[in-house]
Protein backbone atom coordinates (compact mmCIF):
# COMPACT_ATOMS: atom_id res chain seq x y z
CA UNK A 1 0.00 0.00 0.00
CA UNK A 2 2.61 2.18 0.78
CA UNK A 3 4.48 2.27 -2.61
CA UNK A 4 1.04 2.89 -4.36
CA UNK A 5 0.94 5.95 -2.69
CA UNK A 6 4.55 6.21 -2.97
CA UNK A 7 4.28 5.57 -6.96
CA UNK A 8 2.98 8.63 -8.62
CA UNK A 9 5.44 10.80 -6.99
CA UNK A 10 8.24 8.45 -7.76
CA UNK A 11 7.03 8.43 -11.10
CA UNK A 12 7.20 12.21 -11.83
CA UNK A 13 10.96 12.05 -9.49
CA UNK A 14 12.08 9.64 -12.01
CA UNK A 15 10.73 10.88 -14.64
CA UNK A 16 11.92 14.86 -14.52
CA UNK A 17 14.91 14.50 -12.03
CA UNK A 18 16.54 10.88 -11.96
CA UNK A 19 16.41 10.35 -15.73
CA UNK A 20 17.43 13.47 -16.90
CA UNK A 21 20.36 12.96 -14.42
CA UNK A 22 21.39 10.06 -15.49
CA UNK A 23 21.48 11.21 -19.42
CA UNK A 24 23.63 13.78 -18.04
CA UNK A 25 26.14 11.41 -16.68
CA UNK A 26 26.21 9.36 -19.74
CA UNK A 27 26.05 12.24 -22.22
CA UNK A 28 29.25 13.45 -20.58
CA UNK A 29 31.14 10.47 -21.65
CA UNK A 30 29.90 11.08 -25.19
CA UNK A 31 31.51 13.53 -28.51
CA UNK A 32 29.26 14.89 -30.91
CA UNK A 33 25.91 16.48 -31.12
CA UNK A 34 22.26 15.93 -31.37
CA UNK A 35 22.26 15.73 -35.71
CA UNK A 36 21.98 13.02 -37.68
CA UNK A 37 25.80 12.39 -36.94
CA UNK A 38 24.71 11.86 -33.51
CA UNK A 39 26.84 10.96 -30.50
CA UNK A 40 29.57 8.44 -29.78
CA UNK A 41 31.11 6.97 -26.72
CA UNK A 42 34.94 8.30 -25.98
CA UNK A 43 34.60 7.65 -22.41
CA UNK A 44 36.61 10.01 -20.05
CA UNK A 45 38.33 11.81 -22.75
CA UNK A 46 35.73 15.08 -21.92
CA UNK A 47 37.37 14.99 -18.23
CA UNK A 48 40.50 14.84 -19.33
CA UNK A 49 40.10 17.63 -21.23
CA UNK A 50 38.03 19.40 -19.04
CA UNK A 51 40.57 19.09 -15.85
CA UNK A 52 43.88 20.32 -18.31
CA UNK A 53 41.90 22.92 -19.58
CA UNK A 54 43.49 26.47 -18.49
CA UNK A 55 40.23 28.11 -19.77
CA UNK A 56 38.26 25.77 -17.31
CA UNK A 57 40.92 26.39 -14.74
CA UNK A 58 40.09 30.04 -14.76
CA UNK A 59 36.50 29.22 -14.59
CA UNK A 60 36.93 27.27 -11.69
CA UNK A 61 39.21 30.27 -9.93
CA UNK A 62 36.25 32.71 -10.90
CA UNK A 63 33.44 30.79 -9.31
CA UNK A 64 35.39 30.26 -6.10
CA UNK A 65 36.46 33.69 -5.78
CA UNK A 66 32.52 34.90 -6.77
CA UNK A 67 31.04 32.08 -4.49
CA UNK A 68 33.24 33.21 -1.36
CA UNK A 69 32.90 36.95 -2.14
CA UNK A 70 29.20 36.88 -2.13
CA UNK A 71 28.36 34.23 1.00
CA UNK A 72 30.41 36.44 3.45
CA UNK A 73 28.43 39.55 3.16
CA UNK A 74 25.22 37.26 2.53
CA UNK A 75 25.42 36.33 5.76
CA UNK A 76 27.16 38.49 7.92
CA UNK A 77 24.65 41.39 6.39
CA UNK A 78 21.32 39.60 7.13
CA UNK A 79 22.73 38.60 10.16
CA UNK A 80 23.41 42.07 11.37
CA UNK A 81 19.88 42.76 9.75
CA UNK A 82 17.83 40.25 11.70
CA UNK A 83 18.78 40.70 14.98
CA UNK A 84 18.00 44.32 14.38
CA UNK A 85 14.75 43.37 13.34
CA UNK A 86 14.10 40.92 15.76
CA UNK A 87 13.56 43.88 18.44
CA UNK A 88 10.20 45.88 18.71
CA UNK A 89 10.02 49.26 17.03
CA UNK A 90 7.52 51.23 14.73
CA UNK A 91 9.13 50.48 11.18
CA UNK A 92 9.69 46.81 11.62
CA UNK A 93 7.64 45.23 9.44
CA UNK A 94 8.03 47.77 6.61
CA UNK A 95 11.73 46.99 6.66
CA UNK A 96 11.38 43.27 6.83
CA UNK A 97 9.05 43.89 3.49
CA UNK A 98 11.63 46.46 1.77
CA UNK A 99 14.71 44.44 2.84
CA UNK A 100 12.98 40.94 1.49
CA UNK A 101 11.71 42.86 -1.77
CA UNK A 102 15.21 42.12 -3.57
CA UNK A 103 14.59 37.98 -3.39
CA UNK A 104 11.00 38.41 -5.43
CA UNK A 105 12.52 40.95 -7.74
CA UNK A 106 13.40 39.79 -11.27
CA UNK A 107 17.18 38.64 -11.72
CA UNK A 108 16.91 39.97 -15.33
CA UNK A 109 15.55 43.17 -14.77
CA UNK A 110 17.89 43.88 -11.73
CA UNK A 111 21.30 42.90 -13.72
CA UNK A 112 20.08 45.64 -16.45
CA UNK A 113 19.14 48.27 -14.29
CA UNK A 114 23.24 47.21 -12.59
CA UNK A 115 24.56 47.37 -15.94
CA UNK A 116 23.13 50.55 -16.68
CA UNK A 117 24.41 52.10 -13.12
CA UNK A 118 27.70 50.50 -13.65
CA UNK A 119 28.57 51.89 -17.16
CA UNK A 120 31.10 54.01 -17.98
CA UNK A 121 29.14 57.06 -18.39
CA UNK A 122 26.41 55.99 -16.14
CA UNK A 123 25.05 57.21 -12.71
CA UNK A 124 27.25 56.45 -10.47
CA UNK A 125 30.91 57.25 -12.54
CA UNK A 126 28.87 60.89 -12.85
CA UNK A 127 28.39 61.10 -8.96
CA UNK A 128 31.83 60.26 -8.51
CA UNK A 129 33.09 62.93 -10.97
CA UNK A 130 31.33 65.08 -8.55
CA UNK A 131 34.21 64.51 -5.97
CA UNK A 132 37.35 64.82 -8.82
CA UNK A 133 37.63 60.80 -9.26
CA UNK A 134 37.88 60.00 -12.73
CA UNK A 135 35.27 57.78 -14.35
CA UNK A 136 36.06 54.03 -13.67
CA UNK A 137 35.51 51.50 -16.10
CA UNK A 138 33.46 49.20 -14.25
CA UNK A 139 32.25 46.35 -16.64
CA UNK A 140 35.45 46.86 -18.67
CA UNK A 141 38.13 46.24 -15.54
CA UNK A 142 39.45 42.69 -15.06
CA UNK A 143 39.67 44.06 -11.28
CA UNK A 144 36.36 45.52 -11.16
CA UNK A 145 34.18 43.27 -13.18
CA UNK A 146 33.65 40.72 -10.69
CA UNK A 147 33.37 42.71 -7.39
CA UNK A 148 30.05 44.16 -10.03
CA UNK A 149 28.52 40.78 -10.23
CA UNK A 150 29.30 40.06 -6.30
CA UNK A 151 27.30 43.47 -4.89
CA UNK A 152 24.63 42.10 -7.29
CA UNK A 153 24.20 38.65 -6.18
CA UNK A 154 24.52 39.59 -2.43
CA UNK A 155 21.87 42.24 -2.70
CA UNK A 156 19.74 39.81 -4.63
CA UNK A 157 19.97 36.96 -1.70
CA UNK A 158 20.20 39.24 1.47
CA UNK A 159 16.01 39.15 1.83
CA UNK A 160 15.82 35.44 1.85
CA UNK A 161 18.52 34.84 4.08
CA UNK A 162 17.42 37.86 6.55
CA UNK A 163 13.75 36.54 7.12
CA UNK A 164 15.33 32.74 7.46
CA UNK A 165 17.87 34.15 10.34
CA UNK A 166 14.81 35.75 11.51
CA UNK A 167 13.04 32.84 11.80
CA UNK A 168 15.98 31.30 13.27
CA UNK A 169 16.00 34.15 16.14
CA UNK A 170 12.60 33.67 17.25
CA UNK A 171 13.23 30.12 17.83
CA UNK A 172 15.21 30.63 20.81
CA UNK A 173 13.45 30.67 23.97
CA UNK A 174 14.21 34.47 25.49
CA UNK A 175 14.28 33.16 29.15
CA UNK A 176 17.91 32.09 28.02
CA UNK A 177 18.21 35.88 27.34
CA UNK A 178 16.82 36.93 30.68
CA UNK A 179 19.42 34.64 32.84
CA UNK A 180 22.07 35.90 30.84
CA UNK A 181 21.20 39.46 32.07
CA UNK A 182 20.79 38.63 35.34
CA UNK A 183 24.06 36.82 35.39
CA UNK A 184 25.52 40.65 33.99
CA UNK A 185 25.74 39.61 30.60
CA UNK A 186 26.09 42.72 27.91
CA UNK A 187 25.07 42.31 24.42
CA UNK A 188 28.22 41.15 22.98
CA UNK A 189 28.15 38.24 25.09
CA UNK A 190 24.65 37.25 24.56
CA UNK A 191 24.79 37.57 21.10
CA UNK A 192 27.97 35.73 21.10
CA UNK A 193 27.09 33.08 23.84
CA UNK A 194 23.42 32.56 23.31
CA UNK A 195 22.59 33.84 19.61
CA UNK A 196 25.27 31.81 17.56
CA UNK A 197 25.02 29.13 19.14
CA UNK A 198 21.19 29.27 18.93
CA UNK A 199 21.04 29.80 15.20
CA UNK A 200 23.97 27.18 14.09
CA UNK A 201 21.44 24.59 12.10
CA UNK A 202 20.02 27.83 10.35
CA UNK A 203 23.51 29.32 9.97
CA UNK A 204 24.35 25.87 7.88
CA UNK A 205 20.95 26.13 5.66
CA UNK A 206 21.64 29.49 5.10
CA UNK A 207 25.48 29.04 3.95
CA UNK A 208 24.79 25.90 1.94
CA UNK A 209 21.26 27.51 -0.06
CA UNK A 210 23.66 30.66 -0.69
CA UNK A 211 26.30 28.79 -2.11
CA UNK A 212 24.41 26.72 -4.08
CA UNK A 213 22.62 29.73 -5.29
CA UNK A 214 26.23 31.14 -6.13
CA UNK A 215 27.54 28.10 -8.29
CA UNK A 216 23.97 28.08 -10.77
CA UNK A 217 24.71 31.88 -10.94
CA UNK A 218 23.86 32.55 -14.76
CA UNK A 219 21.86 35.60 -15.17
CA UNK A 220 23.80 38.40 -14.03
CA UNK A 221 27.07 36.80 -16.28
CA UNK A 222 24.56 36.85 -19.23
CA UNK A 223 23.44 40.05 -18.96
CA UNK A 224 26.09 42.30 -17.83
CA UNK A 225 29.18 41.26 -18.58
CA UNK A 226 29.07 38.39 -20.89
CA UNK A 227 32.11 36.78 -19.24
CA UNK A 228 33.91 39.60 -19.50
CA UNK A 229 36.51 41.18 -19.62
CA UNK A 230 39.22 38.28 -20.39
CA UNK A 231 37.12 35.98 -19.83
CA UNK A 232 37.46 37.24 -15.97
CA UNK A 233 33.78 37.06 -14.46
CA UNK A 234 33.43 33.51 -16.44
CA UNK A 235 31.17 31.60 -14.02
CA UNK A 236 31.28 27.67 -14.47
CA UNK A 237 27.03 27.54 -15.48
CA UNK A 238 27.86 30.28 -18.39
CA UNK A 239 30.84 27.94 -19.15
CA UNK A 240 28.88 25.44 -19.69
CA UNK A 241 25.96 27.28 -22.05
CA UNK A 242 28.71 28.70 -23.99
CA UNK A 243 30.18 25.20 -24.74
CA UNK A 244 26.80 23.51 -24.91
CA UNK A 245 24.66 26.16 -26.97
CA UNK A 246 27.71 28.32 -28.87
CA UNK A 247 30.31 25.60 -29.55
CA UNK A 248 27.59 22.63 -29.45
CA UNK A 249 30.32 20.62 -27.83
CA UNK A 250 27.34 18.93 -25.53
CA UNK A 251 29.53 16.03 -24.40
CA UNK A 252 32.34 18.47 -23.15
CA UNK A 253 29.69 20.81 -21.35
CA UNK A 254 27.83 18.00 -19.95
CA UNK A 255 31.29 17.12 -18.18
CA UNK A 256 31.09 20.40 -16.81
CA UNK A 257 27.74 20.11 -15.46
CA UNK A 258 28.21 17.01 -13.86
CA UNK A 259 31.15 18.40 -12.25
CA UNK A 260 29.19 21.10 -10.71
CA UNK A 261 26.25 18.59 -10.18
CA UNK A 262 28.86 16.58 -7.79
CA UNK A 263 29.79 19.89 -6.06
CA UNK A 264 26.36 20.48 -5.29
CA UNK A 265 25.58 17.30 -4.06
CA UNK A 266 28.79 17.71 -1.58
CA UNK A 267 27.16 20.77 -0.32
CA UNK A 268 23.96 18.80 0.18
CA UNK A 269 25.97 16.14 2.04
CA UNK A 270 26.97 18.52 4.36
CA UNK A 271 24.37 20.12 5.29
CA UNK A 272 22.44 16.82 5.74
CA UNK A 273 25.05 15.58 8.01
CA UNK A 274 24.66 18.33 10.03
CA UNK A 275 21.41 17.74 11.13
CA UNK A 276 21.76 14.37 11.80
CA UNK A 277 24.52 15.59 14.36
CA UNK A 278 22.58 18.37 15.39
CA UNK A 279 19.38 15.68 16.38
Amino acid sequence: MAWGFLAPAMLLLGLFVLWPIADLAYLSFTSGSFTRSGTHWVGLQNYSQLLSSPDFAQVLANTLYFTVGTVIPSVVIPLGLAVWLNRSFRLRDWLRTAYFLPSITSLVAVGLGFRWLFQTDGPLNAVLQQFGIDPIPWLGSTTWAMPVLILLSSWKQLGFNMVVLLAGLQTIPLNRYEAAELDGANGWQQFWHITLPGLRPTLVFVLITTAIFTLRSFEQVYVITGGGPLNSTNLLVYYIYQQAFALFDFGYAAAAATLLLGITLILVYLQLRFWQEEN
